[in-house]
């Protein structure tokens, strides 16, 4: 028996009674719903990396996904994210007949409020630890911030996280005030030399790959710290242990953090 519900943007999506077969085209939603059964997702994006040994078909990226191939599988439902993915894509797969799910994930409280509705709404499961550990570490108020910070997320040219972003949002739940959070754009690009100062430098791994000898060589080294990508800027399972992780490796005190 169908069943219809409505997605973070509000639209109606109709769904069997129980959702069996499921593609991703968003790597945090890829790793959450295999973190519930990964028995239920039928194909995911190259991008899609974790976790590390999941053995789906792969249907391209995020912003080129195999749509054709898609709607050969029959999925029950395809689920998808305004910012990472394009609208014609959405509109193409539904004008095959696939029932298309989109969330929306602007900062730490639209985050767990679109893993709630997929997990327990669209995909009929019950709220899973690791999420109800991230609302236990992640519903409380903004800290008072201990340090400012920018955040490069590319070079070359230089591109930083502004305002309005997940990862901006979790900073200040870790207690680190983004420069950029005031800016008019979410991901502004910058000349190096034009760079707000900041407390710290954070280089993540992803998108761009920050390492050791890229990146760091730019900055005063005593400023500069490499974090997971992955923690900063997924929102899944990571998000149960960001808060200590990335106090952690941003070298902040971490006593008094559940």
């Amino acid at each position: 028996m169908a069943r219809t519900e409505r997605d973070d943007l509000g639209r109606e999506v109709t769904l069997p009674a129980e959702v069996r077969r499921v593609v991703s085209l968003v790597p945090s939603l890829t790793e959450a719903i295999a973190a519930i059964d990964a028995g239920l997702l039928v194909a995911a994006t190259q991008w899609c990396t974790h976790p590390v040994d999941l053995d789906v078909e792969r249907v391209r990226g995020t912003k080129n996904p195999d749509t054709r191939r898609i709607a050969e599988l029959r999925p029950d439902l395809v689920v998808v994210n305004k910012e990472e993915n394009r609208e014609i894509d959405v509109r193409r797969l539904e004008d095959a007949g696939v029932p298309v799910w989109v969330t929306v994930v602007e900062d730490v409280p639209s985050a767990l409020s679109s893993l709630d509705r997929l997990i327990t709404v669209a995909l009929g499961h019950p709220e899973p630890a690791w999420l109800a550990g991230a609302h236990a570490q992640l519903d409380g108020p903004v800290l008072e911030p201990e340090k400012s910070a920018l955040v490069a997320i590319w070079r070359d040219p230089w591109m930083v996280v502004g305002s309005r972003t997940f990862a901006t949002d979790l900073l200040a739940r870790v207690g680190v005030r983004n420069v950029y959070a005031d800016h008019a754009d979410r991901y502004p690009k910058q000349e190096l030399a034009e760079l707000r100062a900041a407390d710290l430098v954070i280089l993540p791994d992803e998108p761009y790959v920050f390492t050791a000898t890229d990146g760091p060589e730019c900055f005063d080294a005593d400023r500069v710290r490499l974090v997971s990508g992955r923690m900063l800027t997924w929102y899944g399972p990571s998000l149960a242990t960001a808060v200590r992780t990335l106090r952690g490796q941003l070298g902040l005190d971490s006593d008094g953090l559940a």
